[in-house]
C-alpha cells in the first residue's frame, strides 16, 4: 500500500509554465479602428512611441522657419514687427514664431489647428495669441460651402457655437471634400507603427530573458549513485552557486563534480531574431510619409549619403506648401492689428529663406552665374563693336 502511494506521488504531473500576455505600452495602436476624422490620441501615441516620427515633425516645424511682415508705411512696419516679436503666446512664450510652432504642431499631428486672437481692454490692441486644443472643437457646416461655425464646450459642457467667431482662426491640413476637419500627417502610420512597436517590445523582452545568461546543470549519476540523487543535486546546486558568486565578486573558482555532469546555457539554442531588415522596411515607409531624407533623422543607411539637389527641391516644395497653408492665418492677424491701430496701408507676410544646400555648392553656383554673366557682357560688347 505504501509503495502504491509513492508511485501515485511520483507520477504527479509537473507544473506548467504559461507565458504572460505581454504587450507594448502603446496599446491604443493595436486596437485602432480607422475613422473619418482620425484619432488624435492615437496620433499622439505614435509620436510618443516612435522617436523618428516625433523628430520628423519637429524638423518640419523648424524648417518652416520664422515669419515677419513688411508694409509700405515705415512706421506701421516698425510697430507691427515689434508686436509680432513681443506678443504673448501663453505659458511664458512670446512672439509670432512661438505661435506658429505650436499652431503647426497641432496642424501636422491632428490634421487641424485652432487659435484665438485675444483683444485688449477697449478693443484697440491685441493682448495675446493663444492656441487651442484641436480635439475640443467641432465644425458645424452651414447652408453653403463657405459658411461654417466653430463649436466648443460651453459652461455646462455642452457643444455650442463659440462666441466671437471673428476672433477665432481655424486651419485644416489637406482637407478632403467630404470632411472639413483636415487630415493628419500620421493618418497612414498606425498599422506600420503597431508592427514596429511589437518588434521593439519583443526585442526588449527577449533581451531581458536571454541577455542575463542562465545555466542548466544536469547530473547523470551512475549505478552507485542512484539512491543519492537528491543529495548530489543539492551539493551540485550549492557548489555551482558558490562558483557563480565568486565570479561575480571578481574571483576565479573552479567547479569540480563527480559523474556525468552537463552544463548548458538556457536559451542558447534559440538565438534572437535579426530585426534589422523588417525594421528598416517599416522605417522606410514612415520616413517616406514625412518627406525628410533619412540621414536628417539619424538613419545612416549609407556611409556616403547626403542631400541631393532633387531631395532639397522636393523638401523645399513641401515646406512652401505648408507655408501657404499658414499664410492666411498670419495675414488675418496682421490685418486685424493694423486696423486696430488705424493703419490702412497694404502689407505682405514674409517668410525666412529656405536654405538646404551646402555653402560650398551655393558659392560654386554663384561663381558660375557671375562667369556666365561676364561672358555674356563680353559677347554683347564684341557684337556691338562689329
Amino acid at each position: 500500500m505504501d509503495f502504491w502511494k509513492k508511485r501515485q506521488k511520483a507520477a504527479a504531473p509537473p507544473a506548467v509554465q504559461l507565458r504572460d500576455g505581454e504587450h507594448h505600452p502603446f496599446g491604443v495602436l493595436d486596437g485602432y479602428v480607422p475613422l473619418r476624422t482620425g484619432e488624435i490620441r492615437l496620433y499622439r501615441a505614435i509620436r510618443e512611441g516612435v522617436p523618428v516620427v516625433d523628430a520628423a515633425i519637429y524638423k518640419l516645424i523648424r524648417m518652416v522657419g520664422g515669419v515677419n511682415a513688411v508694409c509700405r508705411d515705415a512706421q506701421a512696419e516698425r510697430e507691427l514687427q515689434t508686436f509680432l516679436r513681443t506678443v504673448p503666446i501663453g505659458r511664458g512664450q512670446y512672439g509670432i514664431n512661438a505661435f506658429v510652432d505650436c499652431y503647426l504642431d497641432s496642424l501636422l499631428t491632428c490634421g487641424r489647428a485652432i487659435g484665438e486672437i485675444v483683444p485688449a481692454a477697449g478693443g484697440r490692441d491685441i493682448a495675446a495669441l493663444l492656441c487651442g486644443r484641436a480635439e475640443s472643437i467641432d465644425i458645424r457646416e452651414g447652408d453653403n460651402p463657405l459658411d461654417f461655425t466653430i463649436c466648443g464646450p460651453d459652461e455646462r459642457g455642452r457643444i455650442a457655437p463659440l462666441p466671437r467667431q471673428e476672433l477665432l482662426v481655424f486651419t485644416p491640413f489637406n482637407p478632403e471634400t467630404d470632411s472639413p476637419y483636415g487630415v493628419s500627417l500620421l493618418r497612414s502610420m498606425p498599422f506600420l507603427t503597431d508592427i514596429l512597436m511589437k518588434i521593439y517590445h519583443t526585442l526588449g523582452v527577449n533581451w531581458e530573458r536571454c541577455g542575463n545568461i542562465r545555466f542548466a546543470v544536469t547530473s547523470k549519476p551512475g549505478e552507485d549513485g542512484r539512491g543519492q540523487a537528491a543529495e548530489r543535486s543539492r551539493q551540485l546546486a550549492q557548489e555551482w552557486s558558490a562558483a557563480m558568486q565568486s565570479t561575480k565578486n571578481g574571483s576565479v573558482r573552479d567547479f569540480v563534480a563527480v559523474g556525468d555532469v552537463e552544463i548548458k546555457v538556457i536559451g542558447a539554442d534559440s538565438p534572437i531574431m535579426d530585426s534589422e531588415v523588417p525594421v528598416r522596411q517599416i522605417l522606410e515607409q514612415v520616413v517616406a510619409k514625412t518627406g525628410i531624407p533619412p540621414f536628417l533623422l539619424g538613419l545612416n543607411w549609407s556611409s556616403t549619403e547626403r542631400m541631393s539637389t532633387q531631395q532639397a527641391d522636393m523638401l523645399t516644395t513641401e515646406i512652401t506648401a505648408i507655408r501657404r497653408t499658414l499664410a492666411p492665418v498670419m495675414e488675418r492677424i496682421c490685418r486685424l492689428w493694423l486696423r486696430m491701430h488705424g493703419y490702412g496701408c497694404p502689407f505682405e507676410v514674409v517668410w525666412e529663406d529656405i536654405n538646404l544646400q551646402d555653402e560650398v555648392e551655393e558659392a560654386k553656383a554663384a561663381l558660375y552665374r557671375e562667369q556666365a554673366r561676364k561672358l555674356k557682357l563680353e559677347n554683347d560688347k564684341s557684337e556691338q563693336g562689329e
